[in-house]
């Protein structure tokens, strides 16, 4: 067999696994703010599915995600595509999932452009999770608290900064779920502890060496596409998603869910 032929063979076999594996990404986030009765509690994201498929009826993503034993878990927008529209399909691994853990969910611009979102978050909330839209919730655990707030989409009307200035200042650790990781400084400005974002899809391509090549709103190689970004106290987990939209290939940029242990300090 020729060598080009070999190598035309290793390609598609490396832009298959690229796409329709499902990496496991750990990430261990410690603060002495996280309460001792939080400590080790572990969070799996879902983010950017953008109606994909990983199995019959989604059943690899819900395998992996039972695989991570989580206690909470986060849906952080574009959980359907707007261009190919198809809420069943993404609603199967939502109802493999929901008896695990509970769920909380924001919309990401997707939801937004539809002009279903009301349906869709009535179809979420029917299964069990917890529809987060400029809204927050707190979880008790041994006499102390977690906080955990939801930001809409800004696409419905609301700016992220906006939407964040309306929640009252606390001493509870709180976690923020929001599609958006280019609005990384409101979450700094506004004293947010630890964000779950998505949006950029890894940068879609992305360059050993140099990271992403482009994501939505924030142009051609991005600053936020993957893993976590710092700044004063805030910490941003930027998943890379699991689906694609406007690009229907994904480069060096396998899809993933992202588990996230909190560690009390």
């Amino acid at each position: 067999m020729k060598k080009w032929v070999v190598g035309l063979i290793v390609i598609a076999i490396a832009l298959y696994i690229g796409n329709y594996g499902i990496k496991t990404t750990n990430i261990t986030v410690e603060s002495d703010k996280i309460p001792t009765a939080f400590n080790e509690l572990k969070i799996v994201q879902i983010s950017d599915l953008h109606d994909a498929t990983f199995g019959e009826n989604q059943e690899k993503l819900a395998k992996k995600v039972r695989n991570a034993s989580p206690d909470l878990i986060f849906l952080t927008g574009d959980l359907i595509d707007s261009n190919r529209y198809d809420l069943e399909n993404s609603l199967d691994v939502v109802k493999q999932i929901i008896s695990l853990a509970p769920i909380y969910y924001v919309t990401g611009n997707h939801e937004i452009a539809t002009n279903d979102v009301d349906h869709i978050k009535a179809s979420l909330a029917d299964l069990g999770v917890n529809v987060l839209s400029n809204e927050e919730i707190t979880i008790e655990k041994d006499g102390e608290q977690l906080r955990i707030v939801g930001i809409e989409d800004p696409l419905n009307g609301v700016l992220v900064g906006d939407a964040l200035s309306k929640f009252d200042k606390t001493d509870a650790y709180t976690l923020v779920l929001s599609h958006r990781p280019e609005t990384f400084q409101d979450y700094v400005d506004n004293g947010v502890d630890l964000v779950f974002s998505g949006h950029a899809h890894g940068g879609q391509f992305r360059i050993p060496g140099l990271g992403g090549l482009a994501a939505p709103g924030q142009g051609l190689f991005p600053k936020y596409t993957a893993g976590v970004y710092e700044e004063q106290d805030t910490k941003m987990i930027v998943s890379r998603g699991l689906g694609n939209s406007v690009f229907p290939v994904r480069v060096f940029n396998t899809p993933e869910i992202v588990v996230v242990t909190l560690k009390a300090t």
